[in-house]
């Protein structure tokens, strides 16, 4: 095999030959051959070790994709044969609406390739084929490991939570990659189960909630939930008062930092970016869920945006 297989050049190391990993394709071999794979195997050989049925554990299981390169066994890439994967919907003018800065963000090539690249070699829709049959190729490793478990000793008394450390752009505001203030970047799956024994104290499996919470907010909620006293100057907060009632309104304003100077800042409806040059975005997201219309100019949500400008500290970090 030729890498890369996307064929494309490399935006981000164009006078380079040690390969880039903004790759994506199928692999013919089982899946076993996957590090992912191996690293479920290792956490159900654990369990049925009986970890957990004497004492209190953790076991910390991290999986790679869809990291790129966006490399999977074939077999998840067949569905698409059939039926393609469909393409994020975008605005051709999406842009046009933000400063210089802003541009900058969307069009440079900093944690993968660029979109005029992808669209250049006509390998959009084979990127994101690639990001969903990586998706659902962990899903099937993390329903291996949830059925050991429940198979398992340990099954009725085992908190688990399930979390991304970040988005990831698949052409939306002419973008591939993390590292942006917006919504694509900045919001990840997060996901609380209690135990089973604790299953009638909190709300019933599925629940979600719309309220904006951070992944700083895990020790704190784990801290609780293993009756430790965490300590008092955390800027985290517990959730499993969301837990018990997903409804629960919390008015909070939870923000993001992308290199030094640029913050984002996100209500349950509105988000809020400063760089570090001053320029200024604003979005409804009950309204404009893709982010497409920057209403930091109008006069008629001054009073949003200043309250969300206040946020930032004195440095404007």
């Amino acid at each position: 095999m030729v890498l890369p297989i996307n064929r494309m050049p490399s935006d981000r190391k164009p006078n380079q030959a040690d390969g880039e990993s903004f790759d994506w394709g199928g692999f013919d071999v089982p899946d076993s051959d996957f590090g992912d794979t191996q690293i479920t195997t290792w956490a159900i050989d654990r369990l049925r070790r009986g970890l957990g049925n004497e004492k209190p554990f953790f076991l910390g299981v991290g999986y790679y994709r869809p990291h790129i390169p966006l490399f999977a066994p074939q077999k998840y890439f067949e569905r698409f044969k059939l039926t393609p994967g469909k393409l994020p919907p975008i605005r051709k003018d999406d842009l046009k609406d933000i400063g210089p800065a802003g541009r900058k963000w969307a069009i440079e090539a900093v944690t993968a390739g660029s979109h005029a690249t992808v669209l250049k070699h006509k390998q959009w829709r084979a990127a994101v084929e690639a990001y969903l049959a990586c998706t659902t190729y962990v899903d099937h490793e993390i329903g291996r490991l949830l059925d050991a478990l429940d198979q398992s000793g340990a099954a009725a008394n085992t908190w688990i939570v399930l979390w991304s450390d970040h988005g990831w752009h698949l052409g939306e505001k002419e973008h591939w990659g993390k590292w942006t203030g917006w919504e694509r970047s900045t919001r990840v799956p997060l996901m609380i189960v209690p135990p089973k024994r604790l299953a009638n104290q909190f709300a019933p499996g599925g629940s979600r909630s719309a309220q904006p919470v951070g992944l700083i907010d895990l020790f704190p909620t784990l801290a609780e939930a293993c009756d430790l006293r965490p300590p008092k100057n955390l800027d985290g907060q517990s959730l499993l008062p969301l837990l018990r009632d997903p409804a629960k309104a919390t008015g909070r304003v939870l923000t993001t930092t992308f290199d030094k100077g640029n913050v984002s800042h996100r209500t349950t409806r509105w988000r809020y970016l400063r760089y570090a040059n001053g320029e200024e975005e604003l979005y409804d997201l009950q309204n404009d869920p893709n982010e497409w219309t920057n209403l930091a100019d109008d006069p008629r949500l001054a009073k949003v945006k200043s309250r969300l400008a206040k946020r930032l500290a004195p440095t404007g970090e």
